[in-house]
């Protein structure tokens, strides 16, 4: 028999109309422009307001919706939906449920993956294995997150950090030498007091005290964040490189988590990737979590060629990491030219031009209600 490989054969994407930018954010609590994007990078980022959508299947569903058209794939062919998030609609059901039901996709199943900001990188991996094993053939993977829906609008270290966002990919079976072909994953458990939600889980069920105190939000402790994240992302990246022959010559992109644009500087340096070769968008997406990687994907699309090699890196809570190796099968620009995504870049439109071609109109600023936007 022939080895199966599995292989992206779609992208679809979706980001919310409202523009939270460093400006407006200043309002909101205490810093700057050049505060955020000097220790961040980040000078826009997208907010699903509560009148728009109800939630991350909302987001989902549109990115899905998106992708079926472009790709002009049967919904009736859609064995699988695989979703990456860590802020789900509910505790039950799933994400991956909702988004299922609204697309219509009768055939079908779907559960959720919760690994924070690595969850679309591990998501990859297992929607790749089902493939592999020849059961499924056409499978559909979303990555995002309403990272506004639990983000400390009080807290100046974390609040500037996250936006909102979701995008999807169409995974389909193949037997070319193209697709997924080799990954490093880890998870260590120690991580737990860095980086985390504090309550509302089981091992602490929301009270009026854990809602007063906050917790209910993401807790950070930015610099050991980022120790790890710079050493474990760099790694792994090294390790998938030198057992693939990858190298600054033939690497075509490394698509690595938007958390920080010198994390993102400092994992491709290790290996001598050039700033041209690195995917970046948090510059005007900010952190999505679950979001990040394809969120890339669908900016970059256009960009992409077929036999591309593409490493992508990503690290969360957890502490969750790894790194994966892709060649990817399909010559961007004319799948990206059927619908292409207009995105508001600083420099390239305004906010209101942005608003104008996505049609909305009345724009109120957003209000801080209790630590949260409304």
């Amino acid at each position: 028999m022939e080895k199966i490989n599995a292989v992206i054969t779609g992208v679809g994407g979706y980001v919310p109309d409202y523009i939270l930018d460093n400006e407006e954010m200043s309002t909101i609590v205490e810093t700057s422009d050049e505060w955020i994007m000097e220790r961040i990078g980040v000078k826009t980022r997208h907010i699903l307001r509560p009148e728009q959508g109800s939630g991350t299947s909302y987001m989902m569903t549109r990115a899905v919706q998106q992708l079926l058209q472009k790709t002009q794939a049967d919904p009736d062919s859609i064995e699988l939906v695989l979703v990456a998030t860590t802020t789900p609609d509910y505790h039950f059901p799933s994400t991956a449920s909702l988004v299922i039901g609204n697309c219509g996709l009768k055939n079908a199943f779907g559960y959720d993956m919760e690994a924070a900001c690595a969850g679309f990188l591990y998501a990859m991996e297992a929607g790749a294995a089902y493939i592999r094993s020849g059961r499924y053939k056409r499978i559909i993977i979303c990555g995002g997150d309403h990272m506004s829906s639990m983000t400390n609008y009080t807290d100046r270290n974390t609040c500037p950090i996250f936006g909102d966002g979701a995008a999807c990919v169409m995974m389909e079976a193949t037997t070319e030498e193209v697709g997924l072909m080799d990954g490093v994953y880890h998870v260590d458990g120690k991580g737990l007091q860095n980086l985390q939600m504090k309550a509302g889980g089981s091992a602490k069920m929301p009270t009026h005290q854990s809602v007063d105190d906050r917790e209910h939000t993401v807790y950070q402790e930015g610099r050991q964040v980022y120790k790890h994240a710079v050493l474990d992302m760099s790694t792994a990246v090294k390790q998938i490189a030198e057992r693939n022959g990858l190298n600054k010559d033939n690497i075509a992109w490394v698509v690595p988590h938007q958390a920080n644009i010198n994390i993102e500087t400092s994992v491709a340096g290790r290996i001598g990737i050039e700033e041209d070769h690195i995917m970046i968008n948090i510059d005007h997406m900010a952190n999505t979590s679950g979001g990040t990687l394809p969120l890339c994907l669908w900016e970059y699309e256009p960009k992409l060629k077929k036999g591309d090699k593409l490493v992508f890196t990503a690290f969360g809570a957890g502490f969750t990491w790894g790194a994966s190796y892709m060649v990817w099968g399909y010559d961007g620009a004319p799948e990206a030219a059927k619908s292409p995504a207009e995105f508001y870049k600083e420099g390239q439109i305004s906010r209101e031009e942005w608003y104008a071609k996505r049609g909305v109109t009345d724009v109120k600023p957003m209000q801080l209600t209790d630590g949260v936007l409304r």
